[in-house]
């Protein structure tokens, strides 16, 4: 689940984070008073949407020249005046689709006499089995970027588990984001209660880009980035209630409902399987052939035939859809039950796409048997080289 930079920066603040004064709004209205809560006399107005690139992304609904979806305001009335052309309106970042955001809050914030900007994270790293900090000297750009250009300049500290963040794990990170004084003692606390936020609060991601030293030398938390696990939000109902659906797909939500692993893609072949090993195999067959999946759908080891029919009504909802890949192999899960579940969503919701149905394993037989005598436009293959060759050809 993610979340709000401003919702990020109350979560870090809670647990020691130095970061700016701010308010969020919902409406022009309110960006005066927000203001004058503020010491000023720099503003920044912040868009508060669930993607990155917002100070290089272009509103649709302004001209070409027009500043990006974060500003610096000189006065309140130029808050006012940017608040009135944010809100509401369209952004379009390097890390939204082109049809973009809408803006629907604000974060009004102290501004800051930068320094330097620098670049800080905290993931799960794979790769050691432990919570890693990712730092660079780099702030404030695209990470990725970094990395592909300048990739000495990203340092990687793993954090021992049994310990947590130790004052030798401070003076690494220290000397590799080049911290000195006030800058370096801060960092003695800042390293540790970020680690602590990010383990208490089951986080799968937190960044901060940029973290930044002020002219007077003390560190400041500039941007915060993050996502919580969801598996975990049940432990906490406060960040849970932070949930903004708005950011959210409406597919998505619903299939949420019905807890199904569901993410929208930009292609245009639907995608129903069990198990998500099977789900990355199935997208990358659909791609061999030349042809995009449209989402990726995992109904789990144990659906029963209401889940598979929600989610073959939540892949037909797409208008992108232009043809439907069913790839079950039956465990725990019976090939029978998801053949009744699609006959009976097919049955309610019509099937105006093509719909290609691979089912191996337990009770596949049956399954099969189903599908052909159901008296609907089923296409049955043989394997799942066969079924997704047949997709793209019925796509087109």
């Amino acid at each position: 689940m993610n979340i709000h930079e401003y919702q990020a920066k109350q979560v870090l603040k809670a647990f020691g984070a130095p970061v700016a004064e701010g308010v969020a709004i919902t409406s022009a209205d309110q960006a005066e008073a927000a203001a004058k809560q503020l010491p000023g006399p720099l503003y920044v107005v912040k868009s508060q949407i669930h993607a990155g690139g917002r100070g290089k992304g272009k509103f649709k609904e302004l001209p070409a020249d027009a500043k990006g979806g974060v500003r610096l305001a000189f006065s309140i009335e130029d808050v006012v005046k940017n608040a009135k052309e944010m809100l509401g309106n369209t952004l379009v970042t390097a890390q939204t689709t082109d049809a973009g955001k809408q803006v629907n809050r604000l974060y009004i914030e102290d501004g800051a006499d930068i320094s330097r900007e620098l670049y800080l994270s905290i993931l799960v790293d794979r790769a050691y089995g432990r919570i890693s900090f990712v730092v660079s000297t780099e702030g404030g750009m695209d990470i990725e970027a970094v990395a592909h250009d300048t990739p000495e300049k990203i340092i990687t500290v793993v954090i021992d588990p049994t310990t947590g963040v130790t004052e030798a794990d401070c003076a690494t990170l220290s000397d590799a984001l080049k911290l000195e004084g006030d800058a370096r003692e801060d960092g003695k606390s800042l390293f540790p209660a970020l680690y602590k936020a990010f383990v208490e609060k089951d986080m799968a991601m937190l960044e901060v880009n940029p973290l930044i030293v002020m002219e007077n030398g003390r560190l400041r938390v500039l941007d915060a980035k993050v996502s919580f696990d969801g598996n975990a939000l049940f432990r906490h109902p406060d960040i849970k209630e932070l949930r903004d659906v708005t950011e959210e797909d409406a597919k998505e939500i619903e299939a949420s409902e019905w807890d199904l692993a569901y993410v929208a893609l930009d292609g245009n072949i639907g995608c129903m399987v069990n198990g998500a090993g099977l789900a990355m195999a199935t997208m990358d067959i659909i791609k061999l052939y030349g042809k995009e999946p449209a989402n990726f759908c995992d109904v789990g080891g144990g659906a029963g035939k209401d889940k598979v029919a929600a989610a073959f009504k939540i892949i037909t909802a797409d208008p992108a859809v232009q043809g439907i890949l069913v790839n079950i192999f039956g465990g725990i899960m019976k090939c029978d039950v998801i053949a009744e579940g699609v006959v009976a969503a097919v049955k309610e919701v019509g099937l105006k796409v093509p719909l290609v149905v691979r089912l191996e394993g337990t009770n596949a037989e049956l399954g099969k048997k189903i599908l052909n005598e159901s008296g609907l436009a089923i296409t049955a293959a043989d394997d799942l080289d066969d079924a997704a060759q047949k997709i793209v050809a019925a796509v087109g």
